[in-house]
């Protein structure tokens, strides 16, 4: 080593005396050295890779580096849905239950549970091509943060699907079950109707196995999107192709892969401001059919409800598109009753029942008989009781059910004193009354019998559904099977 070298740990020279000079001769670098300079052969110089880890604090730093990672992972993952859901599918091998060809003489209780997150008869047969032989229905019922699916004829469970956060409802759409679970309100403003909590969470699930649906359009969505419904919101199923969540301030709605279609009223992240029709108006009553939703709103600055037929796909989700809009005449309004060209709206004192085209135009104005107590209220959840039967629509008042054309809407006959709208079962319509089940013809109502039921005290609204044998009644929380 020559004088003002010094040799580092890892064999290098480093220069610390005079710098070296640098030259150029016939265009090649020159490089002065002292052991050239004074003759001695130059020792030939090695240097070494260097990767950034030749120290020991280095690898310490990644290790610290790692742990970090890993740790945040456990955390993400405990608090991510996936570690907070618990499921036990089932196996799928279901017999189907075929209804019952002669009307029978009387029904017992068969099985019943609570299920205060239904507010109707849950059930659900998935796509024929997705069971050989025929799919078997399956009952859905759900408590706490906990659904599940249920064999109609004995109530045993099938499947669980449960989460760590309470349920807010769930129905069945699209042959599958819709399930929307509650969250807190997050960073939404005070005046924000949602800033206590709503139901974001919604995820659908394979009816027969329970298993989360995983598609979206081909691609996999993991069957769950959020979306902003407000805490006491039903979720209203048009029977084609929509799903729509009621508020008193937004409606919203999804289709089949969960991606939001449309948001109407009170949006919580306005992107683009003014795209709403109006601002302040509260909704009062909510129906969706045939793609449509028909909402009865009360506005700050008209007098009268208005009646409002939205699209459930606009061109833009976040921009409405509405297919008519008027104001009615009076306040109390409920619309009770849709089909592809049609709105039935109810109005009190006096009862009457009107009915609109997609112009806004009216086709028909009937009196109706109605209890003193009647659309004095919003239905719960904004959204009147109303089932779908052969030809017919059967809408309960509060006091009474009244049965419509499903063509033209108008009234065909009124059954006093009942406690719930109705449903098909063996050729038969069959409506919920004080002491029991009505039976009655389809054609014109004509009483052929009741059906005694022991409710044990209970006179609440009743909802009915029918699977193969069975009769559903749907008793506040209660779930009640009938064979």
């Amino acid at each position: 080593m020559t004088l003002g070298e010094t040799r580092d740990d890892s064999g290098d020279r480093e220069q610390t005396g005079p710098a070296p000079h640098y030259g150029s001769a016939n265009g090649q670098v020159a490089v002065a050295d002292e052991d050239v300079l004074a003759g001695a052969t130059p020792a030939a110089r090695v240097r070494g890779p260097r990767n950034g880890f030749n120290t020991k604090r280095d690898w310490a730093l990644l290790g610290l580096v790692l742990i970090s990672l890993v740790a945040a992972g456990v955390v993400v993952w405990q608090t991510s849905d996936f570690a907070a859901t618990e499921s036990e599918p089932g196996t799928g091998t279901y017999k189907a239950l075929q209804p019952p060809e002669v009307f029978p003489p009387s029904l017992g209780e068969a099985w019943r549970v609570n299920s205060p997150a239904t507010w109707q008869p849950v059930f659900a047969t998935p796509l024929p091509d997705q069971s050989t032989p025929p799919a078997a229905s399956t009952v859905v019922t759900g408590d706490g943060g906990v659904v599940s699916g249920r064999d109609p004829e004995t109530g045993e469970v099938r499947w669980t699907y449960g989460r760590d956060l309470p349920l807010c409802g769930l129905t069945s759409a699209w042959n599958k079950i819709v399930t929307v679970y509650r969250t807190d309100g997050n960073l939404l403003p005070a005046k924000d109707p949602r800033s206590s909590g709503g139901c974001s969470e919604v995820t659908s699930l394979d009816p027969t196995t329970g298993v989360r649906d995983n598609q979206n359009n081909g691609e996999s969505n993991g069957g769950q999107r959020n979306w902003d419904a407000e805490p006491d919101a039903k979720f209203l199923f048009d029977g084609q192709d929509y799903l729509t969540a009621t508020g008193a301030k937004l409606l919203v709605s999804i289709r089949s892969d969960l991606v939001k279609t449309q948001e109407y009223g009170a949006v919580p992240a306005k992107v683009n401001p003014g795209r709403q029709p109006r601002t302040g108006c509260e909704y009062h009553s909510v129906l969706a059919a045939a793609g449509k939703v028909a909402v009865v709103e009360s506005c700050p600055d008209e007098s009268s409800d208005r009646l409002t037929v939205l699209r459930a796909a606009p061109a833009e989700w976040e921009k409405p598109e509405e297919v008519t809009s008027q104001v009615l005449d009076g306040r109390g309004a409920q619309v009770v009753a849709m089909n592809n060209g049609l709105t039935a709206i109810a109005l009190p004192n006096p009862g009457r029942l009107v009915i609109y085209n997609e112009q806004g135009q009216r086709t028909g104005n009937f009196d109706i008989d109605l209890g003193p107590d009647d659309l004095t209220t919003d239905a719960p959840g904004r959204s009147p009781l109303v089932t779908t039967a052969t030809g017919a629509y059967y809408w309960y008042t509060g006091s009474r059910t009244i049965v419509l054309s499903a063509t033209e809407l108008r009234p065909l006959w009124t059954i006093p004193d009942t406690l719930g709208p109705g449903v098909v079962f063996a050729g038969r319509a069959l409506v919920p009354v004080p002491d029991g089940l009505a039976v009655l013809s389809q054609a014109d109502g004509a009483r052929i019998g009741t059906i005694p039921v022991n409710r044990e005290g209970y006179r609440g609204p009743v909802t009915l559904g029918a699977v193969g044998p069975m009769v559903l009644e749907q008793r506040g929380p209660v779930l009640v099977a009938l064979h």
